[in-house]
């Protein structure tokens, strides 16, 4: 593979994103090609054959653009297809996302905690053997139906909305916040208003730094010493998508 490619970064809206800010933060110099499925946005709901035709359509197209490395920027796609895709396409490498849950159990233990995440993320196998084996037993996992929907929407009032009505429950009651969905982190203010002041948990810096270890131990870093190109790509072909994007990607 030649190191001057792009990496692939997928996720079934915009949310991934905030994975890919991330990634950024380390890997300025690297090119790549984000691709939002906000067609068949949210992935939440779907079967895990549903899930897999789309994750394996956007791995070819990833292929046939020469992309170096794929990172699966979706809890729900990670959860559900990761290992599929590993399994059937061996000569790439795969970075896949998972729910920060680890780290509660690393730094905040006796601490009770709110895991929101996809329907499709807390129900999946992956999720279940994450859960079980680092559980506090003070945690509430709550399935955020519909949330990336709204986030991905963009409507401010629609999202106060949706917290108020879902999490107000839990004000006072968590001080962790487990961000399950790469959607979520756009909206981690909007959540602290509902909720008050807790410790959010994330997974994206972790796996920018599991991606350049990756690269590293593969061979495969970009050494140019100028900014790398970011190509956005939208199902939907949706302008205003493709517009929120790099206005997030340059806050």
């Amino acid at each position: 593979m030649n190191k001057n490619e792009a990496i692939g970064i997928f996720d079934s809206g915009i949310g991934g994103v905030t994975v890919l800010k991330e990634i950024l933060k380390i890997l300025p110099n690297e090119n790549y090609i984000y691709y939002s499925d906000s067609r068949n946005n949210p992935y939440g709901d779907k079967s895990d054959k549903q899930i897999n035709e789309l994750c394996e359509y956007i791995v070819k197209l990833f292929i046939k653009q020469k992309c170096k490395a794929i990172v699966i920027a979706c809890n729900t796609a990670s959860a559900k297809s990761a290992q599929y895709l590993r399994e059937k396409y061996t000569n790439i490498p795969f970075i896949a996302i998972e729910p920060a849950y680890k780290m509660v159990y690393d730094y905040a233990y006796s601490e009770p905690t709110l895991v929101m995440a996809t329907k499709g993320t807390i129900e999946s196998e992956k999720f279940n053997f994450l859960y079980h084996t680092y559980d506090n037993h003070k945690t509430i996992l709550f399935p955020c139906i519909g949330l990336a929907d709204v986030i991905e929407e963009g409507n401010k009032e629609k999202i106060r909305k949706y917290l108020k009505e879902h999490l107000e429950t839990y004000r006072g009651n968590v001080k962790n916040v487990v961000l399950g969905c790469t959607h979520y982190p756009l909206i981690q203010e909007e959540i602290q208003e509902v909720l008050g002041q807790v410790t959010f948990f994330n997974g994206a810096p972790y796996l920018a730094k599991h991606l350049k270890e990756i690269l590293i131990e593969n061979d495969l870093i970009n050494n140019q010493d100028k900014e790398g190109i970011i190509q956005f790509i939208d199902s939907s072909n949706d302008e205003q998508k493709k517009k929120r994007f790099f206005e997030i990607i340059k806050e």
